[in-house]
């Protein structure tokens, strides 16, 4: 890594650093906040994810050891972004999620993991999130968020949609489809009278604070994609071809 690629990364890692909250508050679904055989289930369902996410991220690694940096700002996008929480309803909060970068940089099954650390480091270090709520968290985060944006990621450039137009848009709607498989796990959870009210409402509340967090996570996102591609534009056609 020359001059040039390490004061692009620092300035980028200390912006983003800058920008987090100093206070702190419950982050993703909190630590108890689902019934036991719920957050068990979201476990067993999110583990085939991670085994075939574990072997994408090791394969990568492997044969392209180029890339590790790519990786390694995709892994810090996604901490540094996700740390960032603004309350919206008890048991839970709103934030950026930081995973469509890396979901455009590599595709969705390396994210899976690289997602699912960052749940554990905020859950043990920050009390963001929690432990027994993990594996529903990932699911919502670290794997649906990233399928959704590299669906979208392929159907636009597909469909000759501009570059940068598909990077916010991918980046944009992956953070608001992390949110309604959150509000669908918590509608599970406590249906109240009626599933499809309760997700309803749920939704309601995140969308109060989540759109407008979300189309400045696209914005941000083009802006940092920018950056890699004018600084690795050899490896960033690789990874999209």
């Amino acid at each position: 890594m020359n001059k040039k690629e390490k004061r692009w990364l620092f300035s980028l890692v200390l912006f983003m650093g800058l920008m987090q909250a100093s206070t702190s508050y419950a982050m993703h679904i909190a630590e108890g906040f689902l019934p036991k055989t719920q957050a068990l289930i979201w476990f067993i369902i999110s583990a085939p994810f991670i085994v075939v996410g574990m072997r994408s991220l090791i394969k990568v690694t492997r044969e392209q050891p180029e890339r590790k940096l790519l990786l390694a700002l995709s892994g810090a996008f996604v901490f540094l972004l996700s740390s960032l929480k603004l309350p919206a309803m008890t048991g839970s909060c709103t934030h950026p999620t930081g995973v469509g970068l890396g979901t455009i940089l590599f595709g969705p099954l390396p994210m899976f993991i690289l997602g699912t650390i960052t749940l554990i480091f905020q859950a043990t270090l920050l009390a963001h999130g929690g432990l027994t709520t993990l594996g529903a968290n990932a699911f919502s985060m670290a794997i649906c968020g990233p399928i959704c944006a590299w669906v979208l990621w392929k159907a636009l450039r597909k469909a000759k949609v501009n570059e940068f137009v598909a990077v916010f848009i991918a980046a944009t709607i992956g953070d608001l489809f992390t949110y309604l498989i959150t509000s669908i796990q918590l509608g599970i959870a406590f249906p109240g009278d009626s599933f499809v009210v309760a997700v309803g409402k749920y939704m309601g509340v995140f969308m109060l604070t989540q759109v407008p967090i979300a189309i400045m996570e696209g914005i941000l996102t083009v802006l940092v994609y920018n950056g890699v591609k004018n600084v690795e534009g050899g490896l960033l056609n690789e990874t999209n071809n």
